[in-house]
């Protein structure tokens, strides 16, 4: 049995697509944000950013994991599952996890922050961040034009974590406009069985409207 502390946002999607892709039994503790649940010093003993996704493995002495990057390793490692056992093919699955780690993520998450959540409208700032997501999205469309997969020709990992991102594209009021191969790839991915029910743990709708209304708030998450 694995724990499970997460909210409704890309990064907490990440652990419940990967819990529910690779079948193991896991508990959901769903944490509503506003409330500053992760920032308890309980959570903290789990996580010491106070932030989540992050999980406690119970078949593995209680050990806690955090980082929605690390989270995916854990797991592939734990199952051998969603990841390359040779060990070129490993590395480009972990580059291209690294990739939405340093660069879609924190890209993509700033989009969001300067065009939905915070307070002052400031179009150089928003231009700035949403240009660079649409330059990280052509870069994984030139990936997805060689292969149907960021790894390769098996889902992975790297696709999770990636897509889990990309979805909320209009979120950041960037365009998919000419990206032929990252839309077949959001939509090839948006068909698995086990991504739609990690896509309920927990549901958005449940979320959204106390995320923006957060505001601020928000920009310390």
């Amino acid at each position: 049995m694995i724990s499970l502390y997460s909210a409704a946002t890309p990064n907490g999607y990440k652990a419940s697509i990967a819990l529910e892709e690779m079948g193991l039994e896991y508990k959901l503790h769903a944490f509503d944000l506003g409330a500053n649940t992760q920032k308890e010093e309980w959570f903290l003993g789990i996580n010491p950013n106070g932030r989540i996704p992050a999980i406690v493995d119970h078949d593995n002495s209680d050990f806690a994991v955090f980082e929605s990057g690390a989270i995916l390793l854990y797991l592939a490692e734990k199952t051998g599952e969603l990841i390359p056992h040779e060990a070129k093919a490993r590395s480009v699955a972990q580059q291209w996890l690294m990739f939405q780690m340093g660069g879609v993520g924190p890209m993509q998450g700033q989009a969001h922050v300067f065009f939905r959540y915070f307070p002052e409208k400031i179009p150089s700032v928003i231009e700035r961040y949403q240009n660079e997501t649409r330059r990280l999205y052509s870069v994984l469309n030139r990936r997805l034009s060689e292969s149907p997969y960021l790894a390769g020709d098996a889902f992975s990992i790297a696709d999770i974590a990636n897509w889990t991102w990309v979805r909320s594209y209009e979120w950041a009021g960037v365009s998919l406009e000419g990206l032929d191969h990252l839309k077949r790839w959001l939509d090839a991915i948006a068909e698995r069985p086990a991504v739609k029910r990690g896509l309920l743990q927990p549901v958005r709708s449940e979320q959204r409207e106390k995320v923006v209304k957060a505001g601020q708030s928000m920009l310390q998450r």
